[in-house]
């Protein structure tokens, strides 16, 4: 294994990780805070931390033919589909909108296999399906009266953002992702901002340390490094291979709801994880290099074990 694919697979997992803690985090906050301002206050300050990084390097700027690009993963992606995530957290739950979300390998390779002509393989597929079918055994079955809310809106999400990383890929051979990353959540800020101010002239809200710390962490790290990684991850391997550490987010969640909100586990958990982590381990290993080392390796053993004899 190549060192870039060894940071990649390393970037996906951080990542999905952080992503997968943000369901966790934003269903405590959300309750305190409305969500458009949540978003508010993740982009400026990921939008802050970001800026002085660049104004200290020398990447590529923007071409003025690539701004149309940056509106579009800045207000369909960060503005439009993590709202919608948001809210679909608020309305339904942070284990169920994870597993919304894990929709987002499907919709990413067919839209890559159109508009980048990327190849789709059986082995992605069958990985992908294992994922997916772990995702079903851990999460179970839509409760409450505001659940279809909760999917519909989960559902944009994730056709927007989908759409939104296949256009991270084609810039991201061009620009350096950390400049991708900061303006399109410049973008994202200004979208924001009139909204949140209506709602805050209309939502009661609550402040304390452990909402403020909370908001740090889904600002610095579940925002802007996460999305960093990602973007970073998109211009090292295709949408498809990138797509298939999706499930990783919704077992993350599963984890963090039983160490940090007490939630129970079940034999289904336990088969859920199994089946995910062998989709995902699928995706990434490749089988045509396995199999010749075992066959080798299976007629060194029998080569041995006639001398033996």
């Amino acid at each position: 294994m190549s060192m870039q694919k060894k940071f990649v697979y390393l970037y996906l997992f951080l990542t999905f990780f952080l992503w997968g803690s943000l369901y966790v985090v934003s269903k405590y906050v959300l309750d305190r805070v409305p969500p458009f301002t949540v978003s508010l206050l993740r982009y400026a300050i990921s939008f802050l931390i970001l800026f002085i990084v660049i104004r200290k390097k020398h990447y590529r700027p923007i071409a003025k033919k690539d701004y149309k690009y940056i509106f579009l993963i800045g207000f369909l992606g960060y503005f439009a589909a993590l709202v919608l995530q948001l809210l679909g957290t608020k309305f339904s739950s942070a284990s169920f909108a994870a597993l919304i979300n894990s929709l987002n390998p499907i919709v990413i390779m067919l839209m890559a296999a159109v508009l980048l002509h990327e190849k789709l393989t059986v082995q992605k597929f069958t990985g992908l399906l294992l994922g997916l079918a772990g995702v079903y055994f851990i999460i179970g079955g839509v409760h409450g009266s505001g659940m279809m809310d909760g999917i519909i809106l989960s559902l944009v999400s994730v056709l927007l953002w989908s759409y939104v990383s296949i256009v991270i890929r084609k810039l991201g051979s061009s620009y350096h992702p950390l400049l991708i990353t900061a303006w399109s959540m410049a973008v994202a800020l200004v979208c924001t901002l009139p909204v949140s101010l209506v709602e805050l002239s209309t939502t009661p809200v609550t402040w304390d340390a452990s909402v403020m710390l909370s908001l740090m962490y889904m600002a610095v790290m579940c925002t802007c490094v996460a999305h960093l990684l990602w973007n970073e991850s998109l211009s090292m391997a295709e949408a498809g291979t990138c797509s298939a550490f999706y499930p990783v987010q919704p077992l993350t969640a599963a984890v963090l709801g039983i160490v940090f909100l007490g939630e129970s586990v079940s034999l289904s958990f336990w088969l859920g994880s199994a089946l995910i982590l062998t989709g995902v381990m699928l995706c990434i290993v490749r089988m045509q290099s396995i199999y010749p080392a075992f066959v080798h390796a299976a007629l060194r053993t029998r080569r041995l074990t006639r001398k033996a004899h």
